[in-house]
């Protein structure tokens, strides 16, 4: 495998720091320094106005407040190059040692990921089968070393946003382990990727079906089916890929049977929408406008959140679909439970049916799991059991919620 697949394998804690003055000095400092100058703009207007000409005061106060910020800038950026090189010269804990710093690396990556990826590459997370907090090289050799009872069911896992595979060990040990170890038993081999979740939708949705033809290619026994299960923005970059074209012969989506996702925001989410209306509206005030080019260093992949995928994006004609929604009351029908969901995505998003227009997936089994959050889904009794009956049965299966 690649150093430029296994980069984060080198990131270390002087590289987060690294990226860390980087945003301070695009974002915080350039917001302190924009507010300052709208405020200051507007209060020396009003001294000008008063006084009928320009003032003394006004010209020797833009150049100084130009000096300071030039400066802070400057520094701020001679910080972000020291550290970067003592961070590529292999000073410091390597961040990918330790489950804390795997974690670091993800939130990062969901909340700048593009930004990591074009500045400080060394933090960027590439799409990984993910083995023990490592990447796996997809050829048959390590695959066969890394899973060694693999079995022609493959069933495929992707976290959410700013999230890693270790997500989905959450209570395993009061659930009697993970959806991936229980599901191990029934004689599937589960398969956990990461990706960048700070990249678009369709930029991971080709990383990932890129990686699921090399799987298939290398995986050490022929693969007769794959079940793929998607958490939050995880379910989204899946369907992403299955709509995919592959030139593979067979193509890795023709074999899969079955779409789980859990707390998806197939019709967008509610803090996306909410965070870009945030932008605009400050947007609307010069002593405002900084905030929301503040709010704008998001990544690229919450924007996506906003709406979902695009319409033209079509569900895999011999898969069947299953949806999985949580909602924090009892009764998803609680005027709470309407407008909160799971405290991140709503019911009706997460099983794709708007008040009004079409269903996303006629025909898709749907599970409701009451006063259950965002979170709970990851590994949830309940959930595994419908995820355990949809894959061993091969139907359709018995409706959860009639709509």
């Amino acid at each position: 495998m690649s150093s430029e697949h296994l980069s984060t394998e080198r990131a270390g804690t002087l590289g987060a720091l690294a990226l860390g003055t980087d945003l301070a000095q695009a974002a915080i400092l350039g917001t302190v320094r924009d507010v300052h100058g709208a405020v200051s703009r507007r209060v020396r207007g009003v001294s000008d106005l008063v006084a009928g000409h320009r003032t003394e005061e006004h010209a020797r106060h833009g150049g100084v407040s130009g000096v300071v910020y030039g400066g802070l800038g400057a520094g701020l950026s001679a910080v972000t190059t020291g550290l970067q090189r003592a961070d590529r010269a292999g000073i410091g804990t390597r961040l990918e040692e330790s489950p804390r710093g795997r974690f670091v690396v993800a939130a990062l990556n969901g909340l700048f990921g593009d930004r990591i990826r074009d500045a400080h590459p060394e933090l960027a997370i590439t799409m990984a089968v993910r083995r023990r907090g490592h990447d796996v090289a997809l050829d048959t050799e390590s695959l066969r070393a890394a899973f060694p009872e693999a079995s022609g069911d493959l069933v495929v896992f992707l976290h959410g946003l700013s999230e890693t595979e270790s997500y989905w060990d959450r209570r395993r040990h009061e659930t009697g382990g993970s959806y991936g170890e229980r599901l191990a038993e029934q004689g599937w081999s589960p398969v956990y990727l990461r990706a960048n979740s700070g990249l678009t939708l369709s930029e991971n949705g080709v990383a990932m079906a890129a990686l699921m033809d090399d799987l298939v290619a290398a995986w050490p026994v022929e693969v007769r089916r794959i079940a793929l299960v998607g958490h939050s923005m995880g379910g989204l970059i899946m369907r992403s890929a299955c709509a995919v074209v592959s030139d593979a012969d067979p193509a890795w989506n023709l074999l899969v049977t079955d779409v789980v996702t859990l707390g998806t925001p197939h019709l967008g989410a509610p803090i996306a929408r909410a965070l870009t209306a945030g932008s605009s509206g400050l947007s609307l005030l010069p002593e405002s406008a900084p905030f929301g080019r503040f709010l704008d260093h998001r990544s690229v992949g919450i924007l996506d959140l906003r709406a979902g995928l695009p319409d033209d994006v079509r569900n895999l004609p011999h898969a069947r679909y299953h949806l999985v929604a949580g909602t924090v009351t009892r009764s998803r029908r609680h005027p709470v439970g309407e407008v909160a969901g799971d405290l991140l995505v709503r019911y009706p998003s997460a099983v794709g049916k708007a008040r009004r227009g079409p269903e996303m997936f006629p025909g898709a089994d749907v599970l409701h799991v009451p006063g259950a959050d965002h979170f709970d889904l990851l590994n949830h009794d309940d959930v595994y059991a419908a995820i355990r009956r949809w894959l061993t049965d091969g139907r359709t299966g018995e409706r959860q919620e009639r709509r």
